[in-house]
């Protein structure tokens, strides 16, 4: 069995923050169930959405060369993965010309020769934020998007290619309602097939080379037009992995199982993604999993507002998987949560240090004195399933959840028989059973806290000895 498993693709326009930490983890719980938990083949992608007018325009505020500003950028990107303990298998970048243009020009030809693309000149209110043309009725009470309030659009009239996404509409509709393609949660399905109950407009494509300052995917047979973004940055999901360049590679692991995305750009992945691919023939993708925004002490996170988080900054004071741990217990799967300091500060010393932490120093500082050995057999080792179901389904909540639940129980248990007041001989069938325990505790938090998980299963097998605290006093 595989899995294939992508990031939303990011814009390079600036530094990354938290919500693209929150999503590329929430990327690596799923690739770590499947990998390391279900034992399948798995690849995970995420990558660089280079060719937007707002990264030409921000490289040219910042007075720099565009390619070099959207690979400085990148690396920060891949850097913030990395240190999240995120691995992604592929990173693909938009201007990568060797593998991610050709793919891109494959993809328009073949649209093209299904009769799906054609010129004519357009007007019409351009977001440069979304890269996309907005109808007035799209708009909010002040004329202005709803992703970017505070941003006007921009009247822009110029001679360009379309897609006929309006030929696709009935099939699109089939598609999602009858879950070929499934939305997941059902709010955003219902959000999907909302926009489809008005007639589907056909697209902008490309952009002229004079708009787009030479910047892109050139389109076929054209020299005067670039690909307009959204047609070749979500086909970085298919050059990524081998479309266009390597044929064995693309049949292994297209179509993609899962989109991990956030809530701004779901009508692109159900609609406008899936239009592209049937007009060329090619496979869809299967699930599209949307996961919400954050918020920051209850308020829109926003350069105005100066409360954009680095996510460094977080990892740097609490380390990597109590952040990791923090994404999964505080914020929900699917919907808006909110981050702060403070709530951070409470879970650490009381989930993390006191509760988990404190039950395998506890245990394993006793055992280490009374010279225990644990043998772990397969059987220990067992998946519950009620736990596989909350990984794939996306229930990270409930996943931490069941979790604690042993954990509190444990403490508990330990707690009531109080075996620091045995014999150690008395103390040893206690101290087996626990140790079995917590190391099943330890599996269960693998794909949430590898690093954590791999300490406790370590701790707990052969010859025991006493662990270092995992959950360190936070310094003042």
């Amino acid at each position: 069995m595989k899995k294939y498993i992508t990031t939303a693709i990011p814009y390079v326009n600036g530094a990354p923050h938290i919500g693209h930490a929150f999503e590329f983890v929430q990327a690596d719980f799923i690739k770590r169930y499947y990998k390391d938990i279900a034992g399948e083949d798995v690849l995970l992608l995420s990558g660089a959405d280079e060719n937007a007018l707002k990264n030409v325009r921000a490289a040219e505020t910042a007075g720099e060369d565009v390619q070099r500003f959207v690979d400085k950028h990148a690396i920060e990107f891949h850097e913030l993965a990395k240190k999240l303990n995120v691995i992604f298998d592929v990173f693909q970048k938009g201007s990568d010309k060797k593998h991610h243009f050709p793919a891109s020009q494959e993809l328009w030809t073949r649209c093209a020769q299904n009769g799906d693309i054609y010129q004519t000149v357009y007007e019409g209110l351009y977001c440069v934020g979304c890269e996309l043309f907005y109808n007035k009725d799209e708009l909010d009470e002040n004329g202005e998007c709803f992703e970017h309030p505070g941003k006007p659009l921009e009247m822009v009239k110029e001679e360009n290619y379309y897609f006929r996404l309006s030929r696709y509409h009935q099939k699109i509709i089939d598609l999602i309602s009858s879950d070929t393609i499934k939305v997941l949660p059902e709010e955003r399905k219902h959000e999907v097939m909302a926009f489809l109950k008005q007639p589907l407009q056909d697209i902008s494509i490309s952009r002229t080379n004079e708009r787009a300052k030479n910047w892109g995917v050139p389109v076929p047979e054209d020299d005067s037009q670039r690909m307009y973004v959204w047609f070749d940055a979500l086909n970085i999901y298919q050059s990524g992995v081998g479309f266009g360049w390597n044929k064995t590679m693309y049949e292994k692991w297209w179509p993609a199982d899962i989109h991990v995305i956030g809530k701004g750009i779901t009508r692109f992945h159900a609609v406008y993604w899936p239009a592209f691919l049937l007009s060329a023939g090619l496979k869809l993708p299967k699930t599209i999993f949307v996961h919400g925004y954050f918020t920051v002490d209850g308020q829109k996170m926003s350069k105005t507002l100066g409360n954009v988080i680095d996510p460094m900054e977080i990892v740097k004071k609490f380390g990597t998987d109590a952040l990791r741990f923090f994404f999964a217990r505080e914020m929900p799967s699917t919907a808006d949560g909110d981050f702060s300091f403070k709530r951070m500060e409470q879970l650490y010393n009381s989930e993390l240090a006191n509760e988990l932490g404190n039950l395998v120093s506890r245990i394993t500082t006793m055992a280490a004195i009374d010279g225990i050995t644990i043998t772990i057999t397969q059987e220990m080792e067992r998946f519950p399933l009620e736990l596989s179901n909350l990984y794939v389904t996306y229930q990270f909540q409930k996943v931490v959840e069941y979790i604690w639940t042993a954990i509190r129980d444990l403490n508990k248990e330990i707690n009531k028989i109080e075996p620091w007041n045995f014999e150690a001989k008395r103390r040893e069938k206690y101290l087996t059973q626990w140790l079995i325990e917590i190391h099943k505790i330890g599996k269960y938090l693998i794909p949430i806290m590898p690093d954590t998980a791999k300490a406790i299963m370590g701790a707990t097998k052969g010859r025991i000895d006493k662990v270092a605290p995992l959950f360190p006093r936070l310094s003042k």
